[in-house]
């Protein structure tokens, strides 16, 4: 087996793959992508040169959730991160797809115009998204009023979307005492030994972030 990931640790998409990656413990190449000639190969096997992207033997994997659910499918460990059950399964791809469009799309929307000239930005975009935000946290919030993890009891695909997702978003547009469950799950998520890896692995490069809590997390 010959697994390469290639990757940037302060990436929350980069940081959801890896969650899953060191859930079970699954060996794999780490192709940091801090070097030209990294970002050279990234680009000749992915030119829409976006990341993370998995290699898998020869087989170039794109898409964060896809490698998640390639890899339990052609990896699998102990911990199965897509249900064998197609309901189950069906509710873990439902919060997953939460967390990266209604959590990350904002955050990344006002990090980008952050790092925009000031005649460049667009104040009622980054008015929209926050108010996105607000509107998610409330519903998770209801949503994990009974649960451990975001599509109930065990940790799964919808989890490694959530842990990054959460833990910029708090950052970007913090989470309010208001949304107690909201805080306590990202608690959770901060506290799992994979995710826990991953945070600490991009610490040296917190300065990159435009709108990050360096001194928190």
């Amino acid at each position: 087996m010959t697994l390469t990931l290639y990757a940037h640790p302060l990436s929350s998409y980069c940081q959801k793959v890896l969650i899953a990656l060191y859930e079970n413990g699954t060996p794999f190449e780490y192709r940091m992508l801090d070097s030209e000639q990294a970002n050279s190969e990234l680009a000749a096997l992915w030119p829409i040169k976006r990341f993370p992207v998995l290699v898998d033997d020869g087989r170039t994997v794109v898409e964060t959730s896809i490698i998640i659910e390639h890899l339990d499918l052609r990896h699998p460990g102990p911990e199965r991160l897509v249900p064998e059950d197609a309901g189950s399964a069906l509710d873990v791809r439902m919060m997953d797809r939460f967390f990266d469009n209604y959590v990350m799309t904002p955050v990344q929307r006002i990090v980008s115009d952050s790092l925009r000239s000031a005649e460049a930005r667009d104040p009622q975009g980054v008015a929209e998204a926050r108010e996105m935000l607000d509107r998610s946290y409330g519903w998770l919030n209801k949503v994990m009023d009974d649960r451990e993890w975001a599509a109930g009891e065990a940790f799964s695909l919808a989890d490694c979307a959530a842990a990054p997702s959460l833990f910029y978003a708090d950052w970007v547009h913090p989470v309010s005492e208001a949304f107690a469950g909201v805080r306590a799950y990202r608690r959770r998520l901060l506290a799992r030994p994979s995710f826990a890896q991953a945070v600490d692995e991009a610490r040296p490069y917190r300065h990159l972030f435009p709108l990050g809590a360096p001194d928190r997390d």
